[in-house]
C-alpha cells in the first residue's frame, strides 16, 4: 500500500488469498498515467524483494459492477467429467455472472471414492423468479446426481441472524 501510494495512485480494490502454500494479492489501481507508470515501475522491485509473482496488466476505466440480484448456491456428490460445467452452463443460460467460486475435492470415508462440494455466488439480473429458478436447478441436481441449494441473498433465511456485518 505504501508504494502504491508512493506512486500517487489509489487502490480501488484488492483481494488476498492462499493458493495452496503460495500467497496472493491481487490490486485494481486508479491514478494518472504518469502515476500508472511509476506504479509499473515500483511495485515490481518490491515484490522481487519479498519473493513474489508479479503481473501487471493495463485496462481500461473501471466500472463498478452492477449486481443486481445475488444467490448463494451450494451442492455436493460424487466428482464426474462435466459436473461444474452443467452446473455453471445452467446460470450461463439465464444471463448470470459467477462472482465468487470455490471447489474442494476428497474421498468418502469407507467408500473412497472421489466427492466434491461447490459454493459459488451468482448474480442474476433483477427480473428472474427465484421459485422457478430454485425448481430447475434442483431438477439439474437431480439429473446430475448431487444435493444442493440455491440461496436467495435478498431475503433472510428463517434460522438466519437477522444481523449483517
Amino acid at each position: 500500500a505504501s508504494t502504491v501510494s508512493e506512486a500517487q495512485c489509489n487502490i480501488l480494490d484488492s483481494r488476498q488469498a492462499i493458493y495452496g502454500k503460495e500467497f496472493s494479492l491481487t490490486m485494481i489501481l486508479e491514478g494518472s498515467q504518469p502515476a500508472i507508470t511509476k506504479a509499473e515501475c515500483l511495485i515490481p522491485p518490491v515484490c522481487q524483494r519479498l519473493d513474489l509473482l508479479s503481473m501487471m496488466k493495463r485496462t481500461s476505466h473501471h466500472a463498478k459492477q452492477n449486481l443486481e440480484h445475488l444467490f448463494h448456491v451450494e451442492f455436493s456428490g460424487e466428482d464426474t467429467a462435466g459436473l461444474i460445467k452443467s452446473v455453471t452452463g445452467f446460470f450461463a443460460d439465464r444471463n448470470a455472472s459467477i462472482s465468487a467460486f470455490r471447489q474442494k475435492t476428497y474421498k468418502q470415508t469407507g467408500s473412497q471414492k472421489e466427492s466434491m462440494k461447490c459454493k459459488f455466488v451468482v448474480n442474476m439480473p433483477a427480473h428472474e423468479n427465484f421459485d422457478a429458478l430454485e425448481a430447475e436447478l434442483t431438477a439439474l441436481f437431480e439429473t446430475l446426481n448431487v444435493t444442493g441449494k440455491v440461496i436467495d441473498k435478498h431475503k433472510k433465511e428463517t434460522n438466519e441472524n437477522l444481523t449483517s456485518w
